[in-house]
């Protein structure tokens, strides 16, 4: 499922879904040395050593915009829920001028960090794209890949890539799956303390900002199930106590569709949890002539280190993205109406979830963001429609690729979604 990026160019019109747009990646530029490196204020909650405090967006007075953002901006706490809202409070060339340097800062910051995972690899231009959205939409990622392939390079710069000197968690761990591993070794064990005559609880490696989770359906699903709770409540439970985990935690896991020797198949409930899965192929000749010569060249002369992004900014730009990015009326109604399609195909055993329609419209939100939109389009929907969807579809036998069957149900409602986007005018609403 793996093609080229697509998040080049930038803004178009309403409904617009020719491809006459410039080739560079936003993810590419500005220069990551514009992004500023900033910190939030230390919390006062409770969590394990080590453990981040609680969120908060910018340092400053209350009501303090975080530093770096665009003019005009005011913090106020956002629901995830909520897709938009409050912009009727604003006059019509205001309102153009503040989303405007809201998505030059949003992109300013996403390009900083497409920055450093372009310099770390290479020839995975959709894969970055894809990890990118993730990130803002707050999601996360399964990659179906073969060894060797740069998904722990990728994890690391990604890592490397972020920085936030106020905690004390570390940015990246990387944990290798095995048949023989237990929930205690991921998620850490209470320790007897002889000295204090008390139990004192020692964090696992899933306390981290950026966690990859390396062939995990090598695992047994005891193990699976506690990263299950990790990923779905941003928590870890230890001897009957909620440890919580950062807001920007997030997973990138990894599995190997060819051997599938011993292997713990990933439940339906599990693979629902995970925003994007992304079939990942061998890079092509050219972009491996290209690995070669940069290993040597790094050699000889090492590059030049980047400028990391704090992780406030990034936090910050997901509150933005959530509020002020439009979702329309036709674009929901397609989601829930391809939904419904998919669910009554015969084809499929079980279809996909409302949560999988709740985690779609942030990750639409994000992409519109990363293409300098304020608002979500029918090419939004098209694109990250069969990373979003497939990997729920629980297929009967016999049936076809799950990607064939989205790109079959999905044909109608899409055609109806443009028509009324070009018009104007909410599409007839057929529920599922």
């Amino acid at each position: 499922m793996e093609k080229p990026g697509f998040l080049s160019g930038g803004r178009r019109n309403r409904g617009q879904m020719g491809s006459n747009r410039p080739q560079t990646s936003p993810l590419g530029s500005p220069p990551p040395n514009q992004v500023a490196h900033r910190a939030g204020p230390p919390g006062q909650g409770a969590g394990p050593p080590g453990s981040p405090p609680p969120y908060s967006p910018h340092s400053g007075p209350p009501g303090a915009p975080p530093p770096g953002a665009p003019p005009g901006y005011s913090h106020e706490t956002v629901d995830s829920h909520s897709y938009g809202g409050g912009l009727e409070d604003f006059d019509g060339s205001t309102l153009q001028t503040q989303n405007s340097q809201l998505l030059q800062y949003i992109r300013k910051v996403v390009g900083g960090i497409g920055a450093h995972l372009r310099q770390a690899v290479i020839g995975r231009d959709s894969v970055i794209d894809m990890v990118c959205i993730a990130m803002l939409a707050d999601g996360h990622i399964l990659l179906e890949d073969h060894p060797g392939s740069g998904k722990t390079t990728l994890a690391k710069a990604l890592g490397d890539a972020l920085t936030s000197p106020e905690s004390q968690m570390p940015m990246f761990k990387r944990i290798q799956f095995t048949p023989d591993l237990l929930p205690s070794d991921i998620t850490g064990v209470s320790i007897f303390q002889a000295k204090e005559g008390s139990f004192q609880f020692s964090p696992g490696p899933i306390f981290s900002h950026i966690v990859l989770a390396d062939e995990i359906n090598r695992t047994p699903p005891k193990v699976q199930s506690a990263m299950l709770e990790a990923m779905a409540e941003k928590q870890v439970t230890v001897d009957g106590k909620c440890y919580p985990l950062d807001h920007l935690f997030f997973v990138i896991a990894t599995q190997n569709p060819l051997d599938t020797t011993g292997t713990y198949p990933l439940p339906t409930p599990q693979l629902d949890r995970f925003l994007f899965k992304i079939k990942m192929t061998y890079i092509d000749p050219h972009a491996e002539l290209e690995v070669l010569n940069l290993k040597l060249q790094a050699a000889k002369q090492p590059r030049a280190p980047l400028e990391p992004v704090s992780r406030e900014d990034l936090l910050v730009c997901r509150q933005l993205i959530v509020r002020d990015v439009q979702v329309a009326v036709p674009i929901r109604q397609a989601l829930v109406e391809i939904a419904g399609r998919i669910r009554q195909d015969t084809r499929v055993a079980q279809g996909i979830s409302t949560r999988s329609l709740v985690m779609a419209v942030p990750a639409l939100q994000a992409r519109a963001a990363i293409e300098g939109r304020d608002y979500v389009n029918a090419e939004d929907l098209q694109v990250l429609g069969p990373y979003i969807f497939c990997h729920r579809m629980e297929l009967a036998p016999g049936s076809p690729d799950a990607e064939l069957i989205f790109r079959e149900v999905a044909r109608e409602p899409m055609e109806r979604l443009v028509q009324a986007i070009v018009h104007l005018q909410p599409p007839p609403f057929m529920p599922g």
